[in-house]
C-alpha cells in the first residue's frame, strides 16, 4: 500500500514562498521544557488545496464532514514526500488505500470494544423505545383535549357570570323583599353548579392522565439511569483504548495515551490527523517539515467550514503535541528584514503569517515584537506603534523608548501618518479611483470578523487602480482611518468595492491563493526626535 506520495502528485513546479508560516503546531517537551514547533507553511497549504480538489471530485469524501491532514516529510536521503490522514473512520473504515493507518493498539481491545459497543447499542435502542412509548402520545392527545374542554367551559362560564351580574343589577332595581332574595339565590345556585361542573371535569382529567403520567415518569427515570450506565460504559471503553493506544515520538520513546494524560482525555483522542501523521513519521524514520489540517464535507456541530485550515484541537491534540514533537530540533526563527533603524525607531518588513505582537495564548507568542525582544540588546524596550493583520505583509513601525512611542502614537491617532497599501483583488474592478466611507463594527460574538453596521466607527479609504491583470485588479489603498480589517472589508463589502482581496477567505474569497495579497508598501511620518520627514518603502512581494 502506497503511503509516501511524491510532491508531483499534488503540485508542479512550485516555488516555496518566503512568507512566514501561518500557524505552528507546538508544545513543550515533557522532559526539557523547551518549546517545539512544526509550521504550517504556504507549501503545505498549496498541497492541501490540491488535495481538496481531489476530494471534491469523489463523492466518497463528501458523504461526511471530517478533518483531513497532510505532513510534508524528508526521507533519510533528503527526498521530500507527502503523507496524508483522515480523522476517525472514513465511511466506516479505519484503513484506506493511500492514507496513513490508525495508531496501533486498538486491535488489542477489539473484543472488549465490540462487546461494549453492543451494550451501548442495546442501551441506545432501549432509550429510543422508552422515548417512543405510546403512552406519551396518548397523554399529550388527552391533555390537549381536556385543555380545550376546560377552555370552552371557562369561556362559557365567564359569559354566564357576566349575564348574572347584569341580571343582579336589574333585579335589585325591580324587586324587593322575599322575591329579591329568592331570585338572587337562584343566580348563586347557578354559579355553584357551574363551579361543580368545572371541578368534575378537572377530576376526570386527573383520573385519566395520572396513570399515564406515572408510566411516563417511570420511563424517564429509566432513561436517566440508562444514560448514566451508557456514560460509565463509554468511560470504561475509552480508558481501555487509551491504555492500549501507544504513541511514539522522534526520540524513539513510546507511551500510552493513559500514561501521557492520566487525568483522562475526550473520546476520539488518538484518532485525529495530527497524532496519526506524527506517529507514522516517527515510526518510519521520516523527518517532519510542515503540516496542515483542514475540514472537508458537511459543516460540523462545531461550525467547521469546508476548505478552512484549522490548528491542533485544544482538547484532543494539543495536550499530546509536546510529547509527539520531542526529538525534533527546534528551528531558529526567521530573520526579520529591517528597513530602517536608528537609536529611537526601528521598522521591519513583516512577512505574512507573522503576528505583529504576541497573542494571549501560548501558541501565539511568535511575533515581530517577540523576535526583536530576543534579538536586540535593547529589545525588551521595543514596542509596536501600530499593527498589521497577521496575514498582511509590509512595513511595521516600532519605537525604542516611551517618548518616541507616545509621539508616534499621537501622529497615528491624529491621522498625520501617510500610509499606502498595495493589494490584488480577486476580480475585475470597473472604476479607476474613489473613496469608501463606511461604519465598521466588530461583533463580540464573532471575533475578529468586522462588518458594515451603523453601530460601528467611521472608516475612510481612498483607492486607485494600478493595473488590471487577466481576472484580477491591482490596486492602491490609502487608509485615512485605522480600523480593524478596514481595507479587507472595504474591498469585500458590496457597499465598498464588492470584490474581496485575493486570498482573503475570511471575507469571501474562494480563489486558491497561498497568502493574503495585501501589503503595507509605504509609510510617511514625522520623526519624533529630529522632526524630519521619514518616508519608508517596502517593495510589494507579489
Amino acid at each position: 500500500m502506497v503511503i509516501l506520495h511524491p510532491l508531483s502528485d499534488f503540485i508542479d513546479n512550485y516555488t516555496v514562498s518566503n512568507s512566514s508560516p501561518s500557524y505552528y503546531y507546538q508544545g513543550h517537551c515533557p522532559e526539557g521544557g523547551e518549546l517545539l514547533k512544526l509550521p504550517r507553511t504556504s507549501l503545505v497549504e498549496a498541497i492541501a488545496h490540491k488535495l481538496m480538489q481531489h476530494l471534491a471530485q469523489n463523492d466518497l469524501y463528501c458523504r461526511e464532514g471530517k478533518m483531513y491532514g497532510i505532513l510534508l516529510v524528508e526521507l533519510p536521503l533528503g527526498e521530500q514526500r507527502i503523507i496524508k490522514a483522515f480523522s476517525g473512520l472514513l465511511n466506516g473504515k479505519s484503513i484506506v488505500e493511500g492514507w496513513v493507518p490508525p495508531i496501533p493498539g486498538r486491535d488489542e481491545v477489539a473484543l472488549e470494544e465490540a462487546c461494549t459497543l453492543g451494550q451501548l447499542e442495546a442501551i441506545k435502542q432501549e432509550i429510543i423505545t422508552l422515548k417512543q412509548l405510546p403512552q406519551r402520545q396518548q397523554y399529550e392527545t388527552l391533555k390537549s383535549e381536556f385543555d380545550i374542554k376546560l377552555q370552552k367551559i371557562s369561556d362559557r362560564h365567564q359569559n354566564y357570570k357576566q349575564q348574572r351580574h347584569e341580571k343582579r343589577q336589574i333585579l335589585c332595581q325591580t324587586l324587593t323583599g322575599e322575591a329579591l332574595i329568592i331570585a338572587l339565590e337562584q343566580l348563586d345556585e347557578e354559579s355553584r353548579q357551574q363551579k361543580i361542573e368545572r371541578r368534575h371535569l378537572k377530576r376526570l382529567r386527573d383520573d385519566t392522565l395520572q396513570p399515564l403520567q406515572q408510566i411516563i415518569e417511570t420511563a424517564d427515570i429509566q432513561i436517566r439511569e440508562l444514560k448514566q450506565q451508557r456514560k460509565q460504559l463509554s468511560r470504561q471503553l475509552q480508558t481501555q483504548i487509551h491504555a492500549a493506544y501507544t504513541l511514539v515520538n522522534f526520540l524513539g520513546e513510546s507511551q500510552s495515551l493513559q500514561q501521557l494524560i492520566p487525568g483522562g482525555l475526550p473520546t476520539g483522542t488518538g484518532d485525529c490527523c495530527a497524532p496519526k501523521l506524527l506517529h507514522y513519521a516517527a515510526t518510519h524514520n521520516l523527518k517532519p517539515l510542515a503540516m496542515a489540517e483542514f475540514w472537508w464535507g458537511a459543516s460540523s456541530a462545531q461550525d467547521k467550514i469546508q476548505g478552512e485550515f484549522y490548528g491542533a484541537c485544544v482538547e484532543r491534540c494539543q495536550p499530546l503535541m509536546g510529547f509527539l514533537l520531542s526529538g525534533l530540533r527546534p528551528n531558529p526563527p526567521e530573520v526579520l528584514p529591517i528597513i530602517y533603524e536608528d537609536e529611537w525607531l526601528i521598522a521591519v518588513n513583516k512577512p505574512p503569517g507573522l503576528l505583529s505582537v504576541p497573542g494571549r495564548y501560548r501558541d501565539r507568542q511568535d511575533s515581530v515584537v517577540t523576535r526583536l525582544h530576543q534579538k536586540l540588546p535593547d529589545g525588551m524596550a521595543i514596542a509596536s506603534v501600530h499593527r498589521l493583520d497577521q496575514e498582511t505583509s509590509g512595513i511595521l513601525l516600532l519605537a525604542r523608548d516611551r517618548s518616541s512611542h507616545r509621539q508616534l502614537s499621537q501622529q497615528f491617532q491624529q491621522r498625520q501618518i501617510y500610509k499606502i497599501y498595495e493589494a490584488v483583488l480577486s476580480g475585475l474592478l470597473t472604476i479607476d479611483e474613489g473613496a469608501i466611507e463606511l461604519p465598521l463594527w466588530g461583533d463580540p460574538q464573532n471575533r475578529p470578523y468586522q462588518q458594515v453596521d451603523e453601530r460601528g466607527k467611521l472608516s475612510l479609504t481612498h483607492f486607485r487602480v494600478i493595473a488590471r491583470e487577466k481576472d484580477y485588479t491591482r490596486i492602491e489603498f490609502i487608509p485615512k482611518t485605522g480600523r480593524t480589517h478596514q481595507l479587507r472589508v472595504h474591498a469585500a463589502d458590496v457597499r465598498g468595492l464588492g470584490v474581496s482581496i485575493l486570498g482573503d477567505r475570511l471575507y469571501g474569497c474562494v480563489n486558491n491563493a497561498n497568502r493574503l495579497y495585501l501589503h503595507a508598501r509605504e509609510l510617511r511620518f514625522q520623526h519624533p526626535q529630529t522632526g524630519q520627514t521619514v518616508h519608508l518603502r517596502a517593495n510589494t512581494p507579489f
